[in-house]
């Protein structure tokens, strides 16, 4: 790069691609040839941990520098709210800010687009005015409701079986070059521009364009594999061996899309001449289990295929090389933040919670991870409960997946299939990790603890053994907990039945009649 600060930064979240089915980090697929090329000249980094195991909350920490438990933006509360935004930040800079994606939870009605001057949601069954019309406010109604949040989440829950619905039988188009084609129509008509945007192509259902099929999936029938996690997890449909071969390949295409609609856009800028004052970074929110732990999906569990994502990040301050080290995909608010030379730390207009640049967080300040001093008054006077254990430590969070967990349910009814109620499907985790060792706390289940060291594929859960590293890793995840607020202890309730929809207003009512939850 021939500037020492660049001016622009393009953010690109790969959704649910998993770190080992890339090129750069030794995959024998070529599935991504373009950011193997990319990765030549960013810093590959091959510890970096994800805030938690799916999209609303990872997405809410990278715009915000919290940790879950501080924004609060999750499935029992899908709404970050009373937080000042890294969009915010930038716009009132004056950096031009956009936002384009299609994952339904990116969206105004979840405010994760609060602050950028330009953004669209390529979703392709959750037109505008289901985003900020009348069922829109009749869903913030509900869950401002506690005891209506249940008919709150199937409207969720609606996005999602609709494009399963929609995208079944291999007739929906990726949204990724219509993506693509407007963050480079924003990028031309801007000066100084962050660009956020995220790439849906790995999420289930995987029906990849004809021509990736043909490379990874050769012969594979889309829709007569099993496309819906829940049918499996709940037990209700069984996967074998062929089966889940035909999935991976399916999964392997839809990410080598991924990588050559990004080939396009890279090779866009440079020739526009504004690849070298771009920083781009290139992450996953989280990964994706196909059989492991029997397992399918990114619900249900703290393990290292969903939660040690890609990162990779080009900015003249980092070699091209590849780091060892742990870092946070928190950290990354922070690193956009210094790398443009903003501080932030102050609300917005509506005011709100705000985090200000911290250059120990920053992955392009010398000072990175250097925690030392922190004590047990860090949280009351920082903020930062993440800087327990001097930096060699990651946190994630995990509450209950309502919506999901309703899905599931349906499906073991189904088939005539109970979930018990003390399973890791109800359970709420946190987990803290080194790249040596990992210890899992669990509401429901007994805990779970790997050295990931000797054990990468966390065959072995070794908690209560008395090994020395993990009674570390252990003691700091407790500091973590204890500075946010304490560990999870109660049993939520099991009912997530929807009984009180009396309580609704008339609107709220007849908007659910007209997706036909209600007669």
């Amino acid at each position: 790069m021939t500037t020492e600060s660049p001016e622009n930064v393009l953010f690109v979240v790969m959704d649910t691609v998993r770190k080992d089915r890339l090129t750069p980090y030794g995959y024998d697929r070529p599935t991504t040839p373009n950011l193997a090329t990319f990765a030549e000249e960013a810093t590959v980094f091959e510890e970096a941990v994800a805030p938690a195991p799916w999209t609303l909350p990872v997405h809410a920490s990278l715009f915000t520098g919290m940790y879950p438990s501080r924004h609060g933006a999750d499935q029992e509360n899908p709404y970050l709210e009373g937080v000042t935004t890294l969009a915010e930040t930038l716009s009132a800079a004056g950096y031009d800010t956009a936002c384009y994606s299609s994952n339904a939870w990116i969206t105004p009605y979840t405010h994760l687009t609060d602050g950028f001057d330009d953004q669209d949601n390529f979703f392709e069954v959750m037109p505008g005015e289901f985003l900020s019309g009348p069922l829109a406010r009749a869903w913030k109604a509900m869950n401002d409701n506690e005891a209506l949040r249940a008919v709150a989440d199937k409207l969720v829950s609606l996005g999602n079986t609709a494009h399963e619905y929609f995208a079944g039988g291999g007739s929906a188009d990726s949204k990724t070059p219509a993506v693509i084609d407007r963050t480079k129509a924003f990028i031309e008509e801007s000066e100084k521009s962050f660009a956020f945007i995220n790439l849906m192509d790995a999420h289930l259902p995987y029906h990849p364009p004809e021509e990736f099929a043909a490379e990874f999936a050769p012969g594979v029938d889309s829709t007569d594999v099993c496309q819906n996690s829940k049918e499996y997890n709940s037990g209700a449909r069984e996967i074998d061996a062929d089966e889940w071969a035909d999935i991976r390949g399916l999964y392997d295409a839809e990410i080598a899309h991924i990588d050559d609609q990004l080939g396009r856009l890279f090779d866009w800028l440079k020739a526009e001449g504004r690849w070298d004052d771009t920083m781009v970074v290139v992450c996953a929110d989280h990964g994706e289990l196909h059989g492991e732990h029997d397992l399918y999906g990114h619900e249900f569990c703290l393990y290292d295929p969903l939660v040690n994502v890609p990162l990779m990040v080009k900015h003249p301050e980092l070699d091209a090389d590849r780091r060892e080290d742990q870092v946070e995909l928190l950290d990354l608010y922070h690193t956009v933040l210094d790398a443009l030379d903003v501080d932030g730390g102050t609300p917005a207009s509506s005011g709100g919670d705000v985090v200000a640049l911290d250059r120990t967080r920053s992955l392009v300040s010398d000072s990175y991870r250097e925690f030392a001093g922190v004590d047990d008054d860090t949280d009351a006077a920082g903020r930062d409960p993440g800087k327990r254990g001097g930096g060699e430590y990651a946190f994630i969070e995990y509450s209950r997946p309502v919506v999901e967990l309703n899905q599931l349910e349906e499906k073991a009814a189904d088939a005539g299939l109970t979930i018990p109620s003390d399973s890791r499907f109800y359970s709420r985790m946190r987990a803290a990790r080194r790249t040596d060792a990992k210890y899992v706390r669990i509401d429901r289940i007994a805990d779970e603890a790997y050295r990931l060291d000797d054990d990468p594929g966390e065959t072995e859960n070794v908690a209560g053994e008395g090994d020395p590293s993990i009674e570390d890793v252990d003691e700091t995840l407790a500091d973590f907990e204890s500075a946010i607020g304490g560990a999870w202890t109660d049993a939520l309730d099991d009912d997530v039945d929807d009984d009180t929809v009396d309580e609704m207003d008339d609107e709220a009512q007849e908007r659910l009649r007209d997706l036909g939850y209600l007669e």
